[in-house]
Protein backbone atom coordinates (compact mmCIF):
# COMPACT_ATOMS: atom_id res chain seq x y z
CA UNK A 1 0.00 0.00 0.00
CA UNK A 2 3.16 2.46 0.62
CA UNK A 3 4.41 1.51 -2.46
CA UNK A 4 0.60 2.76 -4.21
CA UNK A 5 0.67 6.22 -1.98
CA UNK A 6 4.45 7.01 -3.11
CA UNK A 7 3.77 6.34 -6.63
CA UNK A 8 0.65 8.31 -6.73
CA UNK A 9 2.28 11.34 -4.68
CA UNK A 10 5.04 11.31 -7.61
CA UNK A 11 2.37 11.16 -9.96
CA UNK A 12 0.43 14.31 -8.34
CA UNK A 13 3.80 16.67 -8.36
CA UNK A 14 4.94 15.72 -11.96
CA UNK A 15 1.10 17.03 -13.17
CA UNK A 16 0.88 19.87 -10.35
CA UNK A 17 -0.58 23.10 -12.21
CA UNK A 18 -1.70 23.68 -15.53
CA UNK A 19 -1.25 20.62 -18.51
CA UNK A 20 1.81 20.89 -20.28
CA UNK A 21 1.92 22.92 -23.75
CA UNK A 22 2.62 20.20 -26.09
CA UNK A 23 1.66 16.42 -25.48
CA UNK A 24 3.51 13.02 -26.91
CA UNK A 25 1.45 9.75 -28.39
CA UNK A 26 2.22 6.67 -27.30
CA UNK A 27 0.66 3.28 -27.93
CA UNK A 28 -0.87 0.87 -24.96
CA UNK A 29 -2.19 -3.19 -25.48
CA UNK A 30 -4.83 -3.58 -23.09
CA UNK A 31 -6.98 -6.83 -22.36
CA UNK A 32 -10.37 -6.37 -23.29
CA UNK A 33 -12.15 -6.58 -19.87
CA UNK A 34 -10.42 -2.88 -19.29
CA UNK A 35 -12.45 -1.52 -22.54
CA UNK A 36 -14.85 0.83 -20.49
CA UNK A 37 -13.09 1.54 -17.47
CA UNK A 38 -9.94 2.22 -19.10
CA UNK A 39 -11.00 4.28 -21.51
CA UNK A 40 -12.69 6.14 -18.63
CA UNK A 41 -9.29 6.77 -17.15
CA UNK A 42 -7.62 7.11 -20.58
CA UNK A 43 -10.26 10.46 -21.02
CA UNK A 44 -8.58 12.11 -17.18
CA UNK A 45 -5.42 11.21 -18.18
CA UNK A 46 -5.24 13.26 -21.42
CA UNK A 47 -7.39 15.95 -19.57
CA UNK A 48 -4.72 16.36 -17.16
CA UNK A 49 -1.60 15.58 -19.25
CA UNK A 50 -2.26 16.67 -22.55
CA UNK A 51 -0.33 13.44 -23.51
CA UNK A 52 -2.36 11.30 -26.36
CA UNK A 53 -3.08 7.40 -25.70
CA UNK A 54 -3.43 5.07 -27.99
CA UNK A 55 -5.46 1.83 -26.73
CA UNK A 56 -6.23 -1.19 -28.49
CA UNK A 57 -8.33 -4.23 -26.96
CA UNK A 58 -8.11 -7.72 -27.21
CA UNK A 59 -6.72 -11.20 -25.53
CA UNK A 60 -3.77 -11.13 -23.64
CA UNK A 61 -2.05 -13.99 -24.89
CA UNK A 62 -2.46 -12.88 -28.64
CA UNK A 63 -0.86 -9.19 -27.58
CA UNK A 64 1.96 -11.21 -26.03
CA UNK A 65 2.84 -12.84 -29.23
CA UNK A 66 2.43 -9.79 -30.78
CA UNK A 67 4.84 -7.83 -28.64
CA UNK A 68 7.73 -10.86 -28.94
CA UNK A 69 7.29 -10.43 -32.66
CA UNK A 70 7.95 -6.18 -32.50
CA UNK A 71 4.86 -4.89 -32.26
CA UNK A 72 5.48 -1.13 -30.44
CA UNK A 73 3.33 -1.04 -27.32
CA UNK A 74 4.60 0.63 -24.54
CA UNK A 75 2.18 -0.09 -21.96
CA UNK A 76 0.70 -3.46 -21.61
CA UNK A 77 -2.23 -4.28 -19.16
CA UNK A 78 -2.45 -8.11 -19.31
CA UNK A 79 -5.88 -10.34 -17.86
CA UNK A 80 -3.33 -12.59 -16.60
CA UNK A 81 0.29 -12.15 -15.15
CA UNK A 82 1.78 -15.07 -16.68
CA UNK A 83 2.11 -13.38 -20.17
CA UNK A 84 4.08 -10.64 -18.29
CA UNK A 85 6.04 -12.80 -16.53
CA UNK A 86 6.55 -14.55 -20.04
CA UNK A 87 7.72 -10.70 -21.50
CA UNK A 88 10.05 -10.11 -18.37
CA UNK A 89 11.80 -14.07 -18.89
CA UNK A 90 11.91 -13.04 -22.85
CA UNK A 91 13.77 -9.41 -21.45
CA UNK A 92 11.50 -7.32 -22.87
CA UNK A 93 10.03 -5.49 -20.52
CA UNK A 94 11.26 -2.63 -17.74
CA UNK A 95 11.02 -4.96 -15.19
CA UNK A 96 8.10 -7.43 -13.63
CA UNK A 97 5.30 -4.77 -13.45
CA UNK A 98 2.62 -4.26 -10.91
CA UNK A 99 -0.46 -6.19 -10.27
CA UNK A 100 -2.80 -3.52 -10.82
CA UNK A 101 -6.79 -5.86 -10.48
CA UNK A 102 -8.20 -9.16 -9.70
CA UNK A 103 -10.82 -9.92 -12.35
CA UNK A 104 -14.42 -11.55 -11.88
CA UNK A 105 -16.81 -13.66 -14.35
CA UNK A 106 -20.44 -13.42 -14.23
CA UNK A 107 -23.14 -16.01 -16.07
CA UNK A 108 -24.79 -13.74 -18.08
CA UNK A 109 -28.29 -13.53 -19.73
CA UNK A 110 -29.56 -11.33 -22.53
CA UNK A 111 -33.23 -10.31 -21.87
CA UNK A 112 -35.98 -13.19 -23.07
CA UNK A 113 -33.05 -15.53 -22.63
CA UNK A 114 -34.45 -18.76 -21.44
CA UNK A 115 -31.45 -19.16 -18.86
CA UNK A 116 -31.97 -18.82 -15.63
CA UNK A 117 -29.03 -17.36 -14.22
CA UNK A 118 -30.15 -17.80 -11.03
CA UNK A 119 -29.50 -21.67 -10.61
CA UNK A 120 -26.07 -21.12 -11.61
CA UNK A 121 -23.68 -23.04 -14.12
CA UNK A 122 -25.55 -26.25 -12.75
CA UNK A 123 -29.00 -24.95 -14.52
CA UNK A 124 -27.24 -25.11 -18.28
CA UNK A 125 -27.34 -28.83 -17.76
CA UNK A 126 -31.47 -29.35 -18.12
CA UNK A 127 -32.19 -26.28 -20.66
CA UNK A 128 -29.02 -28.81 -22.62
CA UNK A 129 -30.78 -31.91 -22.49
CA UNK A 130 -34.43 -30.12 -23.40
CA UNK A 131 -32.52 -28.56 -26.60
CA UNK A 132 -33.05 -25.14 -25.55
CA UNK A 133 -29.08 -23.78 -25.08
CA UNK A 134 -28.51 -23.62 -28.98
CA UNK A 135 -25.32 -21.60 -27.97
CA UNK A 136 -23.32 -20.81 -25.31
CA UNK A 137 -20.24 -17.78 -25.13
CA UNK A 138 -17.04 -17.50 -23.65
CA UNK A 139 -13.88 -16.37 -24.85
CA UNK A 140 -11.28 -18.84 -26.14
CA UNK A 141 -9.02 -20.54 -23.77
CA UNK A 142 -6.35 -20.58 -25.93
CA UNK A 143 -4.84 -17.23 -25.60
CA UNK A 144 -7.99 -15.54 -23.45
CA UNK A 145 -7.52 -15.64 -19.71
CA UNK A 146 -11.05 -15.46 -19.32
CA UNK A 147 -11.88 -18.34 -21.70
CA UNK A 148 -9.59 -20.27 -19.39
CA UNK A 149 -11.42 -19.44 -16.21
CA UNK A 150 -14.53 -19.93 -18.00
CA UNK A 151 -13.68 -23.38 -19.14
CA UNK A 152 -12.36 -24.15 -15.44
CA UNK A 153 -15.61 -22.65 -13.62
CA UNK A 154 -17.35 -25.00 -16.35
CA UNK A 155 -15.78 -28.16 -16.01
CA UNK A 156 -15.54 -27.42 -11.99
CA UNK A 157 -19.82 -27.49 -12.59
CA UNK A 158 -19.86 -30.70 -14.62
CA UNK A 159 -21.03 -28.59 -17.19
CA UNK A 160 -18.22 -28.53 -20.24
CA UNK A 161 -18.60 -31.98 -22.02
CA UNK A 162 -22.23 -31.00 -21.70
CA UNK A 163 -21.85 -27.85 -23.34
CA UNK A 164 -19.63 -29.07 -26.28
CA UNK A 165 -21.14 -28.60 -29.55
CA UNK A 166 -22.60 -25.43 -28.21
CA UNK A 167 -19.94 -23.49 -27.23
CA UNK A 168 -19.66 -20.12 -29.57
CA UNK A 169 -16.04 -18.92 -28.86
CA UNK A 170 -14.63 -15.34 -29.19
CA UNK A 171 -11.24 -14.33 -29.92
CA UNK A 172 -11.11 -11.99 -26.42
CA UNK A 173 -13.58 -11.83 -23.70
CA UNK A 174 -15.31 -8.68 -25.38
CA UNK A 175 -16.43 -10.27 -28.40
CA UNK A 176 -17.75 -13.38 -26.00
CA UNK A 177 -19.40 -9.84 -24.47
CA UNK A 178 -21.07 -9.18 -27.28
CA UNK A 179 -22.33 -12.30 -28.54
CA UNK A 180 -23.94 -12.71 -25.23
CA UNK A 181 -25.85 -9.24 -24.92
CA UNK A 182 -26.87 -9.06 -29.11
CA UNK A 183 -28.65 -12.67 -28.79
CA UNK A 184 -26.31 -14.81 -30.57
CA UNK A 185 -25.90 -16.98 -27.91
CA UNK A 186 -28.77 -17.86 -24.99
CA UNK A 187 -26.20 -16.56 -22.50
CA UNK A 188 -22.21 -17.20 -21.75
CA UNK A 189 -19.52 -16.48 -19.33
CA UNK A 190 -18.27 -13.15 -19.93
CA UNK A 191 -16.20 -10.33 -17.49
CA UNK A 192 -18.10 -8.94 -14.27
CA UNK A 193 -16.26 -5.43 -15.65
CA UNK A 194 -18.35 -5.64 -18.80
CA UNK A 195 -21.33 -6.77 -17.41
CA UNK A 196 -21.02 -3.27 -14.81
CA UNK A 197 -20.60 -1.18 -17.65
CA UNK A 198 -23.63 1.31 -18.83
CA UNK A 199 -23.58 -0.63 -22.29
CA UNK A 200 -25.25 -4.02 -20.13
CA UNK A 201 -27.66 -1.74 -18.13
CA UNK A 202 -30.62 -3.11 -17.99
CA UNK A 203 -29.86 -5.72 -21.12
CA UNK A 204 -29.96 -8.74 -18.95
CA UNK A 205 -29.26 -10.26 -15.87
CA UNK A 206 -25.89 -11.75 -14.18
CA UNK A 207 -24.34 -14.20 -11.61
CA UNK A 208 -21.46 -13.81 -10.40
CA UNK A 209 -19.47 -17.08 -10.32
CA UNK A 210 -17.91 -18.03 -7.28
CA UNK A 211 -14.31 -17.79 -7.06
CA UNK A 212 -13.73 -21.47 -5.88
CA UNK A 213 -14.72 -22.41 -9.29
CA UNK A 214 -11.30 -21.15 -11.36
CA UNK A 215 -8.15 -19.81 -10.54
CA UNK A 216 -7.46 -16.21 -9.84
CA UNK A 217 -7.73 -14.11 -12.45
CA UNK A 218 -4.43 -11.58 -11.14
CA UNK A 219 -3.85 -9.04 -14.17
CA UNK A 220 -0.80 -7.26 -14.30
CA UNK A 221 0.54 -4.32 -16.17
CA UNK A 222 4.28 -3.62 -17.54
CA UNK A 223 5.89 -1.13 -19.08
CA UNK A 224 7.76 -2.28 -22.23
CA UNK A 225 11.79 -1.92 -22.93
CA UNK A 226 10.73 1.79 -25.20
CA UNK A 227 8.37 3.21 -23.04
CA UNK A 228 8.52 7.17 -23.39
CA UNK A 229 8.15 9.29 -20.36
CA UNK A 230 4.81 9.81 -21.14
CA UNK A 231 4.23 6.27 -20.90
CA UNK A 232 5.45 6.33 -17.60
CA UNK A 233 3.55 9.20 -16.24
CA UNK A 234 0.13 6.98 -17.44
CA UNK A 235 1.82 3.93 -15.75
CA UNK A 236 1.63 6.27 -12.85
CA UNK A 237 -1.67 7.37 -12.89
CA UNK A 238 -3.08 3.67 -13.05
CA UNK A 239 -1.81 3.11 -9.85
CA UNK A 240 -3.51 6.52 -8.46
CA UNK A 241 -6.48 5.99 -5.82
CA UNK A 242 -8.60 7.55 -8.31
CA UNK A 243 -7.64 5.32 -10.66
CA UNK A 244 -8.19 2.50 -8.67
CA UNK A 245 -11.48 4.22 -7.67
CA UNK A 246 -12.98 3.41 -11.43
CA UNK A 247 -11.66 -0.07 -11.41
CA UNK A 248 -13.30 -1.09 -8.06
CA UNK A 249 -16.56 0.27 -9.98
CA UNK A 250 -16.16 -1.94 -12.64
CA UNK A 251 -16.02 -4.38 -10.19
CA UNK A 252 -12.50 -5.00 -9.67
CA UNK A 253 -10.61 -5.94 -7.20
CA UNK A 254 -7.31 -4.35 -6.43
CA UNK A 255 -3.82 -6.19 -4.67
CA UNK A 256 -1.77 -4.21 -3.25
CA UNK A 257 1.28 -4.87 -5.52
Amino acid sequence: MFQVVLKALVFCFLFAGTSPAWGEDFSVAAASDLQFALRELIHGFEAQSGHHVRVSFGSSGQFCSQIQQGAPYALFLSADQHYVNLLLEKGLTRDHGVLYAQGRIALFAPQGSVLKVEKGLAGLLPLLAAGKIRHFAIANPQHAPYGRAAKQALLAAGVWNALQGHLLMAENASQAAQFSLSGSSEGGLIPLSLVLAPAFKNKGRFLLVPENLHAPLLQRMVLLKNASRAAQDFYLYLQTGRARQVLMRYGFALPDS
